[in-house]
């Protein structure tokens, strides 16, 4: 692992301007992009702690606050461990935030993310990789088929209402997508059934996008989220070895 520079900066968007973490090798040399999709929580500690171990391994990784039309993060108050009964609580304030967060929006900001990397002097010219958490999951998919020359990889983890019947589902995309693609999906999930799995697959070998998806035995809805009551280890270093194994493959000279 080498030594690493983390810093706060402010991203130019649609709406205005967006706090975000930018995170990579202290050296200051070009290295391959990563944009991560933080999930419903938030810019937060364990976000940043992610995007270092990122970087640890040869990346700049742009975790931008998704809620910024809200104000900058923290934008709700959390407890140092995100446990069922505190649930409830959070999501009234979380769910309206995400509800404004539409399709439109949310990829007019991910091409406003994809500028910011392009003109930073830490990333290496050339597409990025993507990694998105629950919500976050959503957004890797529907970015990398919205923005397919600029996205060489992406991965979604924990993700939801991935393959819905709504004529805006996610994997609607799959036939724009040109980027390798990987999920790993919590075992009996509520937000992605079965169903919605196999749908998924369906569509994207339909597709010819190169991809896998994998369930993760015992692994609950969160399951990468260390500061939450769903962390599995076992998931979540699960999650490390396929992203970068992903990442390796996509930037084999770099990272």
């Amino acid at each position: 692992m080498t030594a690493v520079q983390g810093t706060a900066v402010d991203v130019p968007a649609g709406d205005g301007t967006a706090d975000a973490y930018l995170a990579h090798p202290a050296d200051g040399a070009a290295r391959p992009g990563v944009l991560l999709f933080m999930d419903a929580f938030g810019l937060r500690p364990r976000l940043r702690s992610m995007a270092d171990r990122l970087a640890g391994e040869g990346y700049t990784v742009l975790v931008p606050n998704l809620f910024h039309r809200h104000g900058r993060a923290p934008l709700v108050d959390l407890p140092e461990l995100i446990d069922p009964g505190a649930r409830p609580e959070l999501f009234e304030r979380i769910t309206p935030m995400m509800r404004e967060l539409t399709d439109e929006r949310a990829m007019a900001d991910a091409g406003a993310w994809l500028d910011w990397l392009a003109g930073s002097p830490v990333v290496a010219p050339g597409p990025v990789a993507l990694t998105g958490y629950c919500m976050g999951a959503r957004l890797s998919l529907l970015t990398a088929g919205t923005y397919p020359e600029r996205v060489a990889a992406a991965a979604g983890f924990h993700g939801g209402r991935l393959a819905t019947d709504a004529p805006d589902s996610p994997h609607l995309v799959a036939g724009r997508v040109t980027a390798e693609l990987y999920f790993g999906h919590a075992d009996q999930d509520p937000s992605l059934p079965r169903e919605q799995i196999d749908r998924l697959e369906r569509a994207l070998t339909a597709a010819g996008v190169r991809h896998r998806c994998e369930v993760y035995s015992g692994a609950p809805h969160g399951f990468t989220q260390a500061d939450t009551a769903a962390y599995h280890e076992e998931g979540d270093e699960r999650h490390w070895s396929a992203l970068l194994g992903l990442l390796r493959r996509t930037f084999p000279h770099g990272g």
